[in-house]
């Protein structure tokens, strides 16, 4: 059914009733049979669209859509025509094996549409016709009344009715670390929607309390529906790799095709076949088209995929292996990516000191640091027993990892107790709970009852709440005071400008006679206990993270949907900005801001905070668009959609949603950070050796075309034959190149800025030493041939030994480039005392070695490729050609150097 719901009106600002007649329901009956029968026909199922991906066959063919394997696909159409079938055969063969290997490297069809899918399907309680049923959440309609309950995952778009101590975890959608609790209050139009705190979106839990709402969005009406939408239509972009790749190939077969052309068109003016001139241009084209440079491409991201995965990062898709490695910019959620997503008391206040806490989480783990050596004042252990028992949340161990069942701000006390020995169920037997006033936003506090000598009322809530009923204050040997309010207030001014979210906590003394308690209890004469501060503080190896990005000229910014506040505090310890103030700007800053503004405050910001999942999307554009490579990561629904859009995304493989994962083109399996720093480092270890491999094929290519052109446009005795072209370009090639995808990253590499995105695939230095090596190929080929045909009379055996002299030069070229051949060379010269291991690259060149000797010495391949057998003199006389390119790789090396 076609859903056709509108976003507007903006229920938000709508009042209870108003909202219920908008959809003529009611709110103790619900909706009849015959009213929900109507909202099917309206709206549709409460079911995201799921997008099916493109069939396998279609994605192999999809794999021939490569300008240079057209002509490759076009020249054996024609040899097959002509009857030359195992040229043809050979030809074929070479666009299969490139295809197939990009096929088996595609990354799987994307599943993000049915992960959101998954996201907000569920059963749910629902009222019709006055009675209570569970139904699954794809039967809802708007106007249905939905009931909910602690532990409950929101089934739609609700615009909240009734509520009771309603407590909502919406950090997947907005980016808001604890737990928002709800009211049905009516609020402003522009409120964003981190703050409407009278509406529950699909896809959040609750974690206290009850609540009924109406249903006002459904499928892809509802918030995550709306990333859905816009998931959906995000056209996947390329990495600069493949743009590069692209635009070379288009130029190389323009080149290509007008050199073949031309070649065949003088050499037919000159009076030559057309059946010898064809052979020419074919070779020609061959020649020139880097058969080997698409599978050495694959191969190379592959092997840096393995290597990542050793480090904690998954690769779902090949190409955003360079495309981290030329990042310029990483923006980062900040709940569960840059934090730990546990909140952690860090500060507190009792008896006129502070005092600090280390540790992170909800692990017991650390000290409270205070001056005195006999033990903890009185004051401070009653402010911790009143965090523990005034509590309704545990913690709960799993092998090394604790987690808390219940509230995180309450987890957080629990653990701030056990760190000074003050364990939970120590507490709660000694002192065990009579009664209880649960937490009300009303009220802003609660309060618990116990059972000990005397017995004593704990009450912990906002600072407001607490300090208007206290009349006196606790000191630190435990005896009342008159209440400082101006001193606490600074305490909580000072404790607040670090980012953290204050309680303030509170006892009173009852008589023994005392079983229950009620507001009228708490009123007044409550004796003031003290402070504590906490906050979802940022991981620790996180830090150091991004301080390595920004030695390696990587900028970090921070989008999310936290408070401003606490995000800017975030950012200042994590050094995002070292010199100056971080820069920080709300998401409703943002909405206000034109084109141009926007784009100055992207470059200039540090923190974005309180920003909706439309805005991050645009922010990651705004950057791109100013010709920034762009790292997103995160974990929630609500990064999905910038995740998709970024040049990589980046998803928590752990801790992240599955809608996040599904959208990102990397995930980090340890949820940490830092493994960015090394997945950074790989991608640029991977884009040095694609660097590398370029500068190895390429001169192969140039030598193998001017040799071929000019020969044909003399009308000479081809040195070299498209069959052996393609022998040298894909099995000799691959032989000895693909060893260089497992070089090691070169020294210095993080210490380098990032490339810039606009500098084109082929440099001006990398150019030069192509085309420097390139004529001495020519010239190698071209000579070798020469001689060899004039000596021996036989012309298989002069094309042999101009391929052989080729491949002999091509080792000492190999190890020029490699970083063996660079530490050896070093070594020699006391530069260095190591030599650096590289088996896999002395295996490549024997291998290479090995396949020569049968492409020439087995009657098969003189069958299959035209060559011919060579004498011992002969194999001498090929190895020549290795002295003078000793010298010409030193001096290409040097004009090459960064």
């Amino acid at each position: 059914m076609v859903q056709n719901q509108l976003k507007s009106p903006s229920y938000h600002e709508m009042s209870v009733l108003s909202a219920i007649e908008s959809f003529h329901s009611n709110l103790e009956r619900g909706l009849t049979a015959e009213e929900v029968a109507i909202g099917y026909e309206t709206y549709g199922w409460n079911q995201l669209p799921v997008k099916p991906g493109k069939p396998a066959f279609l994605r192999f063919l999809l794999q021939f859509n490569q300008p240079l394997l057209y002509i490759l696909l076009v020249a054996g159409a024609v040899k097959a025509f002509l009857g030359s079938w195992t040229n043809a055969a050979v030809i074929w063969g070479v666009t299969f094996i490139n295809a197939t290997i990009g096929y088996v490297q595609e990354a799987k069809a994307e599943g993000a549409i049915a992960s959101l899918a998954k996201a907000v399907t569920t059963e749910t309680t629902v009222l019709r016709e006055g009675q209570t049923l569970r139904i699954p959440s794809q039967d809802l309609v708007p106007g249905d009344i939905v009931l909910l309950a602690s532990g409950d995952k929101v089934p739609a778009d609700l615009r909240l009715l009734k509520t009771r101590n309603l407590q909502i975890d919406e950090s997947a959608l907005t980016g808001e670390s604890v737990p928002v609790e709800k009211s049905v209050e009516a609020l402003s139009k522009d409120t964003p929607l981190a703050e409407r705190i009278n509406m529950s979106y699909a896809g959040s839990f609750v974690t206290f309390g009850q609540g009924r709402g109406i249903v006002v969005a459904t499928a892809d009406a509802t918030e995550v529906g709306q990333i859905s939408r816009s998931m959906e239509q995000r056209v996947s972009l390329t990495t600069p790799l493949t743009r590069k790749f692209e635009k070379f190939s288009r130029t190389l077969l323009y080149v290509i095709l007008t050199l073949a052309t031309l070649t065949f068109a003088i050499g037919l003016g000159q009076g030559e076949s057309w059946i010898y001139m064809f052979e020419a241009a074919v070779a020609l084209a061959v020649s020139a088209i880097p058969e080997g440079l698409p599978a050495v491409v694959t191969i190379t991201l592959a092997i840096g995929v393995n290597r990542m995965a050793r480090r904690h990062a998954i690769i779902r898709k090949l190409p955003a292996v360079e495309a981290l490695g030329s990042a310029t910019v990483i923006c980062s959620d900040k709940t569960g990516t840059l934090t730990e997503n546990q909140m952690t008391v860090q500060a507190i206040y009792a008896g006129g000191k502070h005092y600090s806490v280390s540790g992170s989480g909800y692990s017991p783990k650390g000290d409270i640091e205070t001056e005195f050596e006999d033990g903890l004042p009185s004051v401070l252990e009653q402010c911790l027993i009143a965090g523990v028992l005034c509590n309704d949340s545990q913690l709960k161990q799993t092998g090394e990892n604790w987690s808390v069942v219940g509230d995180p701000t309450e987890g957080a006390l629990i653990a701030a107790a056990a760190k000074a020995d003050l364990s939970q169920s120590g507490l709660t037997a000694s002192k065990p709970r009579l009664d209880s006033i649960p937490f009300e936003s009303q009220y802003q506090y609660m309060a618990t009852l116990h059972d000990v000598h005397p017995r004593t009322i704990y009450v912990k809530g906002s600072v407001e709440a607490l300090l208007s009923r206290c009349s006196v204050m606790m000191n630190l040997e435990g005896q009342p005071v008159a209440l400082e309010k101006s001193q606490i207030e600074q305490a909580v001014q000072l404790i607040t400008e670090q980012g953290l979210r204050v309680l303030a906590f509170a006892q009173k003394v009852v008589g023994s006679h005392q079983h229950s308690i009620d507001h009228d209890d708490i009123a007044t004469e409550l004796v003031f206990l003290g402070l504590q501060g906490m906050i979802d503080p940022p991981r620790p190896e996180a830090i150091a993270a991004v301080h390595a990005c920004q030695s390696a000229g990587i900028h970090v910014k921070m989008i999310t949907g936290d408070h401003v506040l606490t995000a800017r505090s975030i950012a200042q310890r994590m050094g995002i900005r070292k010199t100056e103030q971080v820069l920080a700007f709300e998401g409703r800053q943002l909405a206000n801001m034109g084109d141009r503004q926007l784009a100055q405050a992207v470059e200039d910001g540090d923190v974005f905070a309180r920003v909706a999942p439309a805005q991050k999307l645009q922010l990651v554009e705004a950057l791109q668009s100013k010709g920034e490579v762009v790292a997103m990561t995160g974990d929630g629904v609500n990064d999905a959609p910038a995740l998709k859009q970024a040049d990589i995304g980046i998803a928590m493989g752990k801790g992240g949603t599955e809608v996040a994962r599904e959208a990102a083109d990397m995930l980090l399996t340890d949820d940490n950070f830092a493994s960015i720093e090394a997945a950074v480092e790989q991608g640029r270890t991977v884009y040095e050796n694609l660097r590398k491999a370029i500068a190895f094929l390429l001169p192969v290519n140039g030598g193998e075309s001017m040799t071929i052109l000019i020969s044909a446009l003399l009308a000479r005795d081809l040195p070299i034959l498209s069959i052996q072209v393609l022998w040298l370009n894909m099995i000799n090639s691959l032989t000895m190149t693909v060893p260089l995808a497992f070089e090691p990253k070169s020294n210095g590499l993080m210490q380098q800025p990032p490339r810039n995105p606009k500098e084109p695939l082929i440099t001006g230095k990398l150019l030069r030493r192509i085309l420097i090596v390139s004529v001495f190929n020519w010239i190698l080929i071209f000579g070798i041939f020469e001689w060899a045909k004039s000596t021996t009379g036989d012309i298989a055996v002069a094309r042999t030994m101009a391929i052989q002299a080729l491949v002999a030069a091509r080792i000492i070229y190999l190890l020029s480039i490699s970083q063996l051949g660079i530490s050896l060379f070093n070594y020699i010269g006391r530069k260095s005392t190591s030599i650096t291991n590289a088996p896999i690259l002395i295996v490549g060149i024997v291998a290479a070695v090995v396949l020569q000797i049968i492409f020439s010495q087995w009657n098969v391949m003189n069958v299959l490729f035209q060559t011919a057998p060579l004498t011992l003199n002969q194999w001498l006389i090929c190895l020549l050609p290795m002295l003078p390119m000793l010298p010409l790789a030193i001096f290409v090396n040097f004009i090459d150097r960064p």
